[in-house]
């Protein structure tokens, strides 16, 4: 029984796509919403060296870029995992790719269109829960059927891809099975994949057997660098979000009591008493009401504040 590999890795995905002009173009094709009579007919490869490398994320993002019969470029990225930064880079990476041919004294008619295909293996956009497919154009914000032509940024959702979401492009859906439902855990491959030549000969390509050791070693350390990355940006954010949580909440207090200097002390001593309250639960009850007065007080409130806003008597805020 055949073995296969997952055709998002980076060796992976650079095999089907990278080295096979037939199956990049079947699958761009597939994904693009290109007009009949518009469809991609040949295609060359060109150099990915567009952008440095950024040694943080060398691995959770994997490029092919090539150019067609009708002088258009294309981009197809494979995301492992999603950040703002990623949009960014998507962008950027088809706004450079659409001003770089022009060379000095060129015309603007020299310019060529640009489609950015960014394939990502995790929710990038999560308010838009059952839609894998955007597609990005500039438009008019009043009119968005009037566009500008010169670049598209397509985003491919594969985590929400769902075979029935998509009811008139076989092809797309095959392809789109193909990245999801292949990888090490693949017993056997549907007979509606194996039909189509395109898909048999990319799932050809992604058999264990097709590659050496030293490329399974790299195929093995590849996903551990994803997992590695991947706990990174989680403890990133947890940090931040942490930071955030602790700044804001100070900062809130300080608008909180300045606020209540303005409109009166029984406003200032009710959000005062709310805030108080709130980090005394989150540190536990055992702190109790001393350790809101003792916060209280370091923040400079005054001693008849601390007394109203806790409840203790003078005596007891002398002792703390």
């Amino acid at each position: 029984m055949a073995k296969y590999l997952d055709p998002k890795a980076d060796l992976t995905f650079k095999k089907v796509f990278g080295e096979q002009k037939d199956l990049l173009q079947s699958f761009l094709n597939a994904v693009l919403p290109l007009k009949e009579g518009t469809e991609i007919e040949s295609l060359e490869y060109l150099s990915p060296e567009m952008v440095p490398e950024n040694p943080a994320k060398k691995y959770s993002i994997v490029d092919v870029r090539c150019t067609d019969n009708h002088n258009r470029q294309f981009i197809v990225e494979m995301q492992m995992y999603w950040t703002e930064d990623f949009l960014q880079r998507a962008l950027f990476n088809t706004s450079k790719a659409y001003v770089r041919p022009l060379e000095k004294g060129d015309g603007y008619d020299e310019l060529r269109q640009v489609y950015c295909v960014s394939i990502i293996n995790d929710i990038a956009f999560p308010n838009l829960k059952d839609e894998f497919y955007h597609r990005y154009v500039p438009a008019n914000i009043e009119h968005p059927e009037n566009t500008i032509k010169g670049f598209e940024t397509i985003f491919l959702e594969l985590p929400k891809f769902r075979p029935s979401s998509v009811s008139d492009k076989k092809m797309m859906v095959l392809w789109l099975r193909f990245l999801t439902e292949i990888n090490e855990q693949t017993k056997e491959i549907p007979a509606e994949m194996m039909e189509n030549k395109y898909i048999s000969k990319a799932v050809g390509i992604v058999e264990q057997s097709a590659y050496t050791d030293a490329q399974r070693m790299a195929y093995d350390k590849f996903w551990d660098e994803i997992v590695s990355e991947r706990t990174l940006m989680k403890g990133y954010f947890r940090q931040g979000h942490a930071e955030g949580h602790a700044e804001g909440r100070a900062e809130g207090l300080a608008e909180g009591l300045a606020e209540g200097e303005k409109k009166g002390r029984a406003e200032g001593l009710a959000e005062g008493r709310a805030e108080g309250r709130a980090e005394g639960l989150a540190e536990g009850e055992k702190k109790g009401r001393y350790d809101i007065a003792r916060n209280l007080l370091a923040m400079g409130l005054p001693k008849m504040s601390v007394m109203q806003a806790t409840g203790l008597t003078e005596e007891e805020i002398d002792k703390l």
